[in-house]
């Protein structure tokens, strides 16, 4: 009966954030097996994933792949190639090549600062997928030009969830809810008792009033300018960067993707701050299955 349904909660602190992990079922010691072994995962892909750990395989690569192609595993070159198609399809405004501009503002290894056009000038020639080259034959990457650097930190926490949820799914489990940090998430299934998982969006979604959506074996990514911010001068710069001209997203702001994917949500709802709500119709038709919005400053802000 779902009334006699067991909860499992498990919890872990990877990637700089929270992950949650909530579980239904009728067999509590498979269900905690099952949920443990997901986020061991996570905690896995955080020792590959990282941008700000010495000892990953992404720093390994950062490195490198600008003196000789490294060979990397298949599942990440993948990843890698995923992200490329992204950054078409997002005409730049997704790009994991944004470590350099990551570190010049301060959000990584630093403290926050403005960046200066001239310094801009210089980083940005390191900044973009042109500069990386994916060898499918020999599952390598090399980088064209020193200075460039991955920084998965867009795509890297969604992904995290998508291979966690499909190790649940091996697993058996019908019904759950995984979250990293309140801003990735994945609805799997439905919970006891109810048609979908209800999920709050607060301000800026909320315009005054609670808004909800209802996920059902769907992802949702919210990408925010304050999630990470600093001011100057009465000036809020966001940790959310544009990759096409350096500085940080005026789109919007926040963000939020509803999809299939949460790797691809998370990518999605980044280039959508960066583009803004005019990008929504080309987002759809080259993404039918996702939905996108964006909360713009209120006119009593402006």
């Amino acid at each position: 009966m779902l009334e006699a349904a067991s909860i499992i909660t498990l919890s872990l602190h990877a990637m700089a954030t929270r992950f949650e992990l909530v579980l239904y079922g009728d067999e509590p010691v498979r269900l905690r097996a099952a949920g443990e072994q997901a986020l061991q995962e996570i905690e896995r892909l955080e020792s590959q994933l990282s941008f700000y750990r010495s000892d990953s395989e992404v720093s390994w690569i950062n490195s490198r792949a600008a003196r000789a192609p490294v060979r990397i595993e298949p599942r990440l070159f993948h990843l890698l190639s995923r992200c490329a198609h992204l950054t078409r399809i997002t005409c730049g405004a997704f790009d994991v090549t944004v470590g350099p501009l990551m570190r010049l503002w301060g959000f990584a290894g630093g403290s926050p600062r403005v960046a200066q056009p001239s310094e801009l000038a210089r980083v940005r020639n390191a900044v973009g997928m042109k500069n990386v080259e994916l060898c499918e034959e020999s599952f390598t990457v090399r980088f064209k030009q020193p200075g460039v650097e991955l920084d998965l930190g867009g795509y890297g926490k969604g992904y995290a969830i998508e291979r966690a949820i499909d190790i649940l799914k091996d697993n058996g489990v019908k019904s759950a809810l995984l979250h990293g940090g309140t801003s990735s998430i994945f609805a799997l299934g439905t919970p006891p008792l109810g048609a979908g998982w209800r999920i709050s969006l607060r301000a800026p979604f909320d315009d005054g009033e609670e808004s909800t959506v209802e996920l059902d074996n769907t992802g949702l990514s919210v990408s925010a300018a304050h999630g990470k911010w600093f001011n100057v001068d009465g000036c809020m710069y966001g940790h959310v960067l544009d990759p096409r001209t350096g500085a940080p997203a005026k789109g919007g702001l926040a963000a939020a993707v509803t999809g299939p994917s949460p790797s691809d949500c998370e990518a999605l709802s980044t280039a959508l701050l960066v583009l803004g709500q005019s990008w929504v119709p080309a987002m759809q038709l080259s993404f039918p299955e996702y939905q996108g919005s964006i909360a713009s400053a209120r006119s009593s802000d402006s």
